[in-house]
């Protein structure tokens, strides 16, 4: 009976020790391994330039290695879905954006859901949309595009990165508010739209600054207006379509720092922190401002709520147009 109970105690023993040190490594901050960075688009874009640029920094402020891990796909929601499932030890983060967040999970199905299966952590950055036309349309204001839509309804195309893009929702958007029906044609990217724009088989665009401005500044894109309430500094001749008769017309594209759900309140806290750290650096402001990107540190609850608001925005944009669901 003593050897029985002595057993039982050992094997209880060994499971209380096994037990605190999981514990204990999913509390470790940096984790000792390389920490991955999801970002949900190609190399190249907006998301990724900002990714690397921010991971850069954030491995040298932690001490840990942090890898930017591609995964294109579905518009984003690919990426969301595999880190929903991810490790909870810190060591995976996300570069979520606004459209797999705010967007999808109203106009398609997903395997994710944004406020159980991903934990905020952190803004990251914004940037306004700007519409862009092709030099064969021949429009040359902002006024004039409205024009054209509302006289021919269903007959101006706009591009967009993929249906439930923040680049489709802003069209949407702007078609209810002007009372101008327009046809949406999606791609699967915004290097494919910005590539039909040019070759003029589609007549505009809601494009991410830093990769319409290059066509803009050489005259192969005319730029009509921008998405936020304010003039960005590098476009400060093209108005907002705010000021352009739709006051409070805001739609921004944006990324923010999400983990999976179940990571350690504590572990979420010091990546707050080491991200605002990151974010706030003026060398890091310069870098991403050059590309037309605003650096949006949060705290958590801050992050929390603005994705709960975007979320009931696109909701009601999406039930008023009575947009189909993708599947």
């Amino acid at each position: 009976m003593r050897k029985r109970n002595s057993i039982a105690g050992m094997a209880a023993t060994i499971a209380f020790v096994i037990t605190n040190s999981h514990t204990v490594q999913a509390q470790e901050f940096p984790p000792q391994k390389p920490v991955t960075m999801v970002v949900g688009f190609a190399a190249g874009g907006a998301a990724d330039l900002a990714a690397r640029l921010i991971a850069k920094e954030l491995s040298e402020t932690v001490g840990q290695s942090v890898v930017v891990d591609n995964k294109a796909g579905a518009g984003g929601n690919i990426a969301h879905g595999q880190v929903a499932k991810g490790p909870k030890d810190g060591s995976m983060l996300l570069f979520g954006s606004v459209g797999p967040l705010t967007i999808s999970p109203h106009l398609m199905k997903v395997n994710y859901d944004p406020f159980k299966d991903l934990a905020p952590i952190s803004g990251g950055v914004y940037f306004p949309n700007v519409l862009v036309v092709h030099k064969g349309t021949g429009i040359t204001t902002f006024e004039a595009f409205i024009q054209r839509a509302k006289e021919h309804p269903n007959t101006v195309e706009y591009a967009s990165s993929g249906a439930g893009s923040a680049s489709h929702l802003t069209g949407e958007l702007l078609s209810q508010k002007a009372g101008a029906p327009m046809v949406h044609v999606p791609y699967k990217g915004g290097a494919p739209a910005l590539q039909d724009l040019l070759g003029e088989r589609v007549a505009s665009y809601f494009a991410a600054p830093p990769t319409a401005m290059p066509y803009v500044e050489t005259d192969k894109l005319t730029a009509l207006a921008t998405t936020g309430l304010q003039r960005p500094a590098y476009l400060p001749n093209v108005p907002t379509v705010a000021e352009s008769g739709f006051p409070g017309f805001d739609a921004l594209n944006w990324y923010a720092f999400v983990a999976p759900a179940g990571t350690p309140e504590t572990i979420l806290e010091k990546w707050n922190h080491a991200l605002v750290q990151v974010l706030n650096k003026p060398d890091v402001k310069e870098a991403l401002q050059k590309h037309g990107l605003t650096p949006h540190p949060t705290t958590r609850q801050e992050l929390a709520e603005f994705i709960r608001s975007e979320d009931q925005k696109w909701k009601k944009v999406i039930q008023d147009g009575q947009l189909k669901t993708q599947n």
